[in-house]
């Protein structure tokens, strides 16, 4: 079943946040039938820096390669802007497509854009941002590719002017709509209230973000089609780690931290250490 059969399924699609090989390996072994390549999880990551557009698109596209190279589920890439105008936004497509993804979700952020749960945020014209999709369209190579339109108009220009675009999107073509950082469940409710029938909704779970927290059950009985959790991991990641660091540095060793870590033999068991092994042995001489 493809990606998008898949979204046209009733039942919510949940699709985890990862940042790289390892993670996106992780989470499909843990079930995950899709995954989000998070702009934000990238940048906190790889540059221990906000999200206020410092991923550059080749960036996204080397990390991208990098986890198709890894697993074989469905990957929904975050374009952010489409680094730059029509022309490329056409590139970014052309690029992320042959890359891997099967969604690529684009925004009307103005540049440089910042997190959708972050204050300051701006928006380009309306007609401009739906030419910048219709360029994402032209350029798909597979219609089985999905192109995922953002907006972030609430926070700017509030409810009204963020479902004008909503439905200026769809009537454009873009197979989901992402409506980001509703701020209550009646806003929710609105949104998929207006965009019954017109073209499925994702939604963002990000933890402390401006959206109330639902579970993909409470989201797909709400109505939508998908739900990512973006930064989850990294937020995880990085509790972990200064409490991992913390630790070393004050007893001088790992021992204490020992029961919440992998040994040697336990990381290479998650990262295929074995398989690997007998694969480079088949063709040895």
């Amino acid at each position: 079943m493809t990606l998008k059969s898949r979204i046209a399924d009733p039942s919510i699609v949940l699709a985890p946040g990862i940042c790289d090989g390892l993670t996106a390996a992780l989470a499909e072994d843990a079930g995950a039938e899709a995954l989000y390549l998070s702009g934000a999880a990238m940048a906190y990551s790889r540059f221990g820096r906000p999200d206020i557009g410092l991923v550059s698109m080749a960036e996204v596209a080397d990390t991208l390669a990098i986890v198709r190279d890894r697993v074989a589920a469905p990957i929904i890439v975050d374009a952010d802007t489409g680094f730059g105008n029509a022309l490329n936004v056409q590139r970014t497509v052309r690029v992320f497509e042959r890359a891997g993804a099967n969604a690529i979700q684009l925004e009307d952020q103005t540049f440089p854009k910042r997190c959708g749960h972050l204050d300051g945020k701006g928006v380009i014209p309306l007609g401009e941002a739906v030419g910048k999709l219709r360029a994402a369209l032209d350029a798909r190579a597979s219609d089985e590719t999905l192109i995922i339109a953002r907006t972030d108009a609430l926070a700017v220009e509030g409810m009204g002017s963020a479902l004008e675009r909503a439905h200026a999107f769809a009537e454009a073509g873009a197979d989901l709509i992402f409506l980001d950082a509703l701020r209550a469940e009646g806003e929710m409710a609105e949104a998929l209230a207006s965009m019954k029938g017109v073209a499925p909704l994702m939604a963002n779970m990000v933890e402390g973000g401006k959206t109330p927290p639902k579970s993909a059950a409470e989201l797909e009985a709400m109505g939508f089609a998908l739900v990512i959790f973006p930064g989850g991991i990294v937020r995880a990641l990085a509790k972990t780690a200064a409490e991992y660091y913390g630790s070393l540095v004050g007893h001088g060793t790992t021992g204490p931290f020992a029961g919440r870590m992998l040994d040697f033999d336990g990381l290479n068991a998650a990262i295929g250490t074995p398989e690997m092994l007998a694969l480079g042995a088949k063709y040895e001489d």
